[in-house]
């Protein structure tokens, strides 16, 4: 894993730590990746908070607006300041070959297949963080919500290949 590849893979999994701490059943977040030492040279007052060791930090950002979350990262833009960013959102997982037991998709629209998803006796609720950085890299990470059991256990799957289409639509987010 190259340098970079291995830093926006750590940063998924920084964030999905944040998040995780939390707790479930969140509204999706969206981070700019900041280079550490800009981002104290502007914020001196954060030494304290901040590892200079880290080279880049997220920065959690306003919430974003209802509705359509494709539409909303269509309208982002960032300053050059930001050199990648990362979005953390709940998601419903259904195990292979259940398409068939979801409504056509040519003929439902989007909030139907979300409620067919979420109805689904097989459904596995996850946390997905999706981070790009402008130069291209990109990582993602997924925490499977433990089920059953007085303890459920999470699991935690990392591919870069669990999202492509989030991860473009967040490179998009940080073209000029």
């Amino acid at each position: 894993m190259e340098p970079q590849q291995a830093g926006v893979a750590a940063l998924a999994r920084e964030i999905e730590e944040f998040m995780a701490a939390g707790g479930w059943d969140q509204p999706p977040q969206l981070f700019a990746l900041v280079p550490t030492a800009a981002l104290l040279d502007e914020q001196p007052e954060l030494a304290g908070q901040l590892d200079r060791a880290n080279p880049l930090t997220p920065v959690a950002q306003e919430a974003l607006p209802d509705g359509d979350l494709a539409d909303a990262l269509a309208r982002i833009a960032w300053p050059d300041l930001v050199i990648g960013c990362a979005l953390a959102q709940e998601i419903i997982v259904l195990p292979p070959g259940s398409e068939s037991e979801l409504p056509d998709v040519a003929e439902a629209d989007a909030d139907s297949l979300r409620r067919a998803a979420a109805d689904h006796p097989r459904r596995t609720e996850a946390r997905l963080v999706a981070a790009v950085l402008r130069e291209g890299e990109g990582a993602c990470v997924m925490r499977l919500r433990g089920i059953g059991g007085e303890e459920p256990v999470d699991e935690i799957v990392e591919s870069p290949d669990l999202a492509p289409n989030l991860l473009e639509a967040l490179k998009a987010t940080l073209l000029p």
